[in-house]
């Protein structure tokens, strides 16, 4: 009887892993060479130089100080290191044999020309929504305007079996949703848009959205906010601590000019990603972003200007005679306050601190970072640089300003342990 158990179970388990390996397989598609290329007109060149911006392709496939899109980019994760791949046209290290199909099953399927899956660092479960069109866009931008270069692609130090790339078919087969985006029909269709850009070429889930045990964005917690390269990527729901809801109309100007009037700059990760990337596109797509996550966040319809914590922040800050009686209000008066201050009203590119989105996490590493390292002309508004006070303040120094801005100007729960954070922080590499 056992032995009859034993057999079906193992006739089962072969029944099993011939099933998945049939699953898993995927042929190589033919080499492609230069001139067997389809023709592809300015337009739709363009329009692929547009998305690829958009999709961040040049940020996450350069390595810093290297060649444009000719990889080595390193995207650390719990797991290890993953090099990003030598996109240019190079027919040996990059990617300059592969034909449009082989690029459209990379992007939708994540699994290269050659048959190899790809690991879920490079977001196909994102790219999968995008149109076949939009792909060959991609492909076509690529192959004619990038330059090919020769460069092999560093090894990752991702640990066996987890370096096993037939491995990855199981976690898709767990965690991705494959196929195209579908329209909404109860939404509009500037919605729809908004929606089609930010969860297939713009990937937003990919930095905002928790991550489970092996790596899987969690589809249960969508834009609920995670960590992202030593930074905080906030939630983009109705979760988002910010003391003036995000809306429509500030997620777009944000996503212009990176900075929004009531929330703050884009710094850190997020710096590229307006500043080489989504600020490329067409107003009329970043309008649809913001509709898009304002509708996700649950935007309200009032003018940020009268929110009564806006005016209360505005009351705060005016001069006090009693400004200096700590030495977090000293160092804020002296180092801060020049271009922190605002009188009547929000100026753009003069971020209220109290109502900043780095002030109101729940975590002070945005803030911390910002203080440390300065904004640079890459990232925030365009033209606006803040100094770094990495090397003209003091740990406690730092703390002190982050936590007299937290306990004397929200009415949020200090932050613990300002001063050891901070040394952390600056222990590590700058990072914007």
């Amino acid at each position: 009887m056992l032995k009859s158990v034993l057999s079906v179970i193992v006739a089962l388990a072969i029944v099993v892993l011939i099933g998945f390996g049939i699953y898993a397989y995927h042929s190589p598609i033919a080499t492609m060479s230069a001139d067997e290329r389809p023709k592809f007109d300015a337009a739709t060149i363009e329009k692929g130089r547009v998305l690829a911006a958009a999709g961040y392709c040049s940020t996450c496939h350069t390595a810093q100080g290297g060649e444009p899109y000719a990889g080595n980019y390193p995207i650390e994760t719990e797991f290890g290191t993953i090099y990003a791949s030598n996109i240019t046209p190079d027919p040996e290290t990059g990617i300059g044999t592969w034909s449009p199909e082989a690029f459209r099953r990379a992007m939708h399927d994540g699994v290269n020309r050659q048959g190899s899956h790809l690991l879920p660092a490079f977001p196909f479960d994102h790219f999968t929504k995008m149109t076949d069109e939009d792909v060959d866009a991609i492909y076509a931008y690529i192959m004619a305007d990038i330059a090919p270069v020769k460069e092999e692609t560093k090894e990752n130090s991702i640990p066996f079996p987890l370096n096993q790339r037939i491995l990855q078919a199981g976690w898709k087969l767990l965690f991705v949703n494959f196929g195209r985006y579908e329209h909404d029909p109860a939404k509009s269709d500037q919605w729809n848009r908004g929606a089609y850009l930010a969860e297939g070429v713009s990937h937003c889930g990919a930095c905002h959205t928790p991550r489970n045990a092996v790596g899987a964005e969690m589809k249960t917690a969508e834009y609920a906010g995670a960590s992202i390269d030593k930074w905080l990527a906030p939630a983009l729901t109705a979760a988002n601590p910010s003391a003036v809801p995000w809306g429509a109309a500030e997620f777009t100007q944000y996503l212009e000019t990176g900075s929004g009037t009531y929330h703050g700059i884009a710094a850190g990760p997020m710096g590229p990603v307006v500043h080489a990337g989504l600020r490329e596109l067409p107003k009329s797509d970043l309008e649809a972003i913001g509709a898009y996550l304002g509708d996700v966040v649950g935007a309200p319809d009032s003018d940020p200007a009268q929110n009564p914590i806006v005016q209360a922040s505005l009351e705060a800050g005016r001069p006090d005679p009693t400004y200096r009686k700590d030495l977090g209000e000293r160092l804020y008066a002296t180092a801060c306050a020049s271009c922190h201050y605002n009188a009547t009203s929000v100026i753009e590119g003069r971020p209220d601190l109290a109502i900043n989105s780095a002030t109101r996490l729940g975590d002070p590493t945005n803030l911390i970072h910002v203080i440390l390292d300065g904004v640079n002309a890459v990232n925030g508004t365009k033209g606006v640089v803040m100094p770094a006070f990495r090397n003209a303040l003091s740990d406690e120094e730092i703390a002190a300003i982050a936590g007299y801005l937290r306990d004397k100007r929200t009415d949020l729960a200090p932050w613990p342990d300002l001063a050891r954070k901070v040394a952390d922080i600056r222990a590590e590499a700058v990072t914007n």
